[in-house]
């Protein structure tokens, strides 16, 4: 088995320096990795290219899906990983993954660990459920263990099947990827990881988080810097957009106000507890924002 990585570059030098050292230091031989710069004013692609990755220059930047299913046109390998430059491997696990990979139809994802070592909430159930108004009303750290890890499966210990997945580090049959995209390029930044996962669902291709196999995902410092702050509201546009086309009025109806009363118990949640609710606040006025239909910006 053999399996190749496809690494999006959009001002990562700093990013991509620091993944490749980790792959040389972790892994037993390189893999095959293709890195699509997606018009970088920085030595990213320079510095990929003289490590010994294949190097894919794209003129403008046509999107992260785009980019992806550019890079995965350039792949031989019978696996391959969709592995964002910003992370960094702790150990062989993503020979693991790419393994585990090989033998299934299905997109499997390990966990995510912060730079600081906390876990990612990277791996969640499938939205649209009217089930979701219980952890939205209820915190799930307070529910019995199968029902918090049924709605934070980020927090599972072993094995299990979840509705999608933060598609930073994703492997799967190239063979798979290739039927599925395997992005949507209309969609330019976010949510691009739900609709990968809702269509390869619908496809009979189940998304799987291996939480025995771990990464670091630095996260965010590309779109931060391009956003000015935390997208929030691009973030629920985006998510209405793929709910709506994929799963129907309804499951975004319900979706709608999973969200609006999540972000409404966390902000009535902090202020109980005095803390800064900032963030919660910012994100419950996207939601809302984004349900009553209010535009969408994208950065150049």
């Amino acid at each position: 088995m053999t399996f190749a990585c496809v690494v999006v570059l959009h001002e990562s030098a700093e990013d991509i320096t620091r993944l490749l050292a980790s792959v040389d230091a972790h892994l037993p031989a390189r893999p095959h990795i293709v890195c699509v710069d997606t018009g970088s004013h920085d030595d990213g692609a320079v510095r990929a290219e003289a490590w010994g990755a294949e190097v894919l220059r794209l003129d403008a930047n046509p999107g992260f899906g785009a980019a992806n299913n550019a890079g995965l046109a350039r792949v031989r390998a019978d696996v391959t990983v969709l592995l964002n430059p910003d992370c960094e491997l702790r150990d062989d696990g993503l020979a693991r993954l790419a393994a585990l990979a090989a033998g299934r139809d299905a997109l499997l994802a390990p966990r995510l660990r912060n730079g600081d070592g906390s876990v990612q909430r990277s791996a969640h159930p499938a939205p649209g459920g009217l089930d979701a108004l219980l952890p939205a009303a209820v915190h799930p750290r307070v529910l019995p263990r199968l029902l918090r890890e049924r709605f934070d499966p980020w927090r599972a210990e072993t094995p299990r099947r979840v509705g999608w997945a933060i598609a930073a580090c994703v492997a799967a049959r190239t063979s798979l990827l290739r039927r599925l995209g395997p992005f949507d390029p209309s969609l330019f930044l976010f949510a691009e990881d739900l609709d990968l996962c809702l269509r390869a669902a619908a496809a009979g291709a189940p998304t799987e988080l291996h939480p025995e196999i771990e990464v670091i995902h630095h996260g965010g410092t590309s779109t931060t810097a391009a956003y000015g702050g935390e997208p929030f509201e691009e973030i629920a546009a985006q998510r209405r957009r793929v709910i709506g086309d994929r799963l129907g009025p309804a499951a975004l109806a319900r979706d709608d106000a999973a969200q609006t009363l999540t972000f409404a118990t966390r902000v009535a949640a902090r202020r109980v507890l005095r803390r800064d609710a900032d963030r919660e606040r910012a994100q419950l006025r996207a939601a809302r924002s984004a349900s009553r239909g209010a535009g969408r910006r994208q950065p150049s």
